[in-house]
């Protein structure tokens, strides 16, 4: 019997399996996760039923769609509030790393927003400075204290005027502070910003802020002198 390869990649689980342990990790980490899913399970079914009693006149069909239509809803009801609470658990457990608000944006935001999870800005203390452009407008979002965060912030926040002037600028700080907001509420906060610019004004600020940042932060090779550089000889 041939033996299966040490190279065979491991076999992905399944989806049922994967929803197993978000089950599990979100019920371990938050207490009131597990009631809440049970509430929203059963508070549907129960209406489905409450509605097959008060209007169902006897009708076999329609007392079984009823309770039907209530347990589909009470499954829909479960799932949503998992789906929720796991991603509370995950922000949480990222809360405080560095590169969690990069990974936010690039996972969290919906479609109008233009984001990367590489920060525009870092220090040697692992601080930065993140840009998404949407809607609103651009928004840069410190990570990090807010002593340190702002001075980066109000640097950034007078490139992007100069580069784009007539365009709002939002300042957002993600940190341990209390006047910070928590990773958990970025994605919603940004969505609550107003609106300003049209959707294809988010395409064009956002190409030309990477396309300055990406010539600006070209590097020169090492050994070579620019100041020195002659065009080759023809031959």
């Amino acid at each position: 019997m041939a033996r299966p390869s040490a190279s065979t990649p491991a076999k992905e689980p399944g989806r049922m399996t994967q929803l197993w342990q978000v089950f599990r990790m979100t019920i371990r980490n938050d207490r009131a996760a597990l009631w809440l899913m049970l509430a929203g399970l059963l508070l549907p079914i129960a209406a489905g039923i409450v509605l097959a009693i008060a209007f169902s006149n006897d009708n076999v069909i329609g007392i079984v769609l009823y309770v039907i239509t209530g347990v589909l809803g009470g499954i829909l009801g479960l799932l949503i509030v998992l789906g929720r609470r796991a991603e509370r658990v995950a922000y949480r457990q990222i809360a405080g790393q560095p590169g969690a608000v990069g990974a936010v944006l690039k996972s969290s935001l919906r479609r109008a927003w233009q984001a990367s999870e590489m920060p525009v800005a870092v220090t040697k203390s692992q601080d930065a400075v993140y840009r998404a452009v949407g809607k609103p407008g651009v928004v840069l979002i410190g990570e990090g204290p807010h002593s340190r965060t702002r001075r980066m912030l109000e640097e950034e926040r007078r490139n992007v005027a100069r580069i784009i002037p007539n365009v709002p600028i939002h300042l957002l700080h993600v940190g341990p502070d209390g006047e910070s907001i928590p990773l958990e509420r970025l994605p919603r906060t940004l969505n609550r910003l107003k609106k300003s610019i049209s959707k294809a004004e988010v395409l064009a600020i956002n190409n030309r802020l990477v396309s300055l940042s990406r010539s600006s932060s070209l590097p020169i090779p090492k050994g070579i002198d620019p100041t020195k550089v002659r065009a080759p000889k023809p031959r």
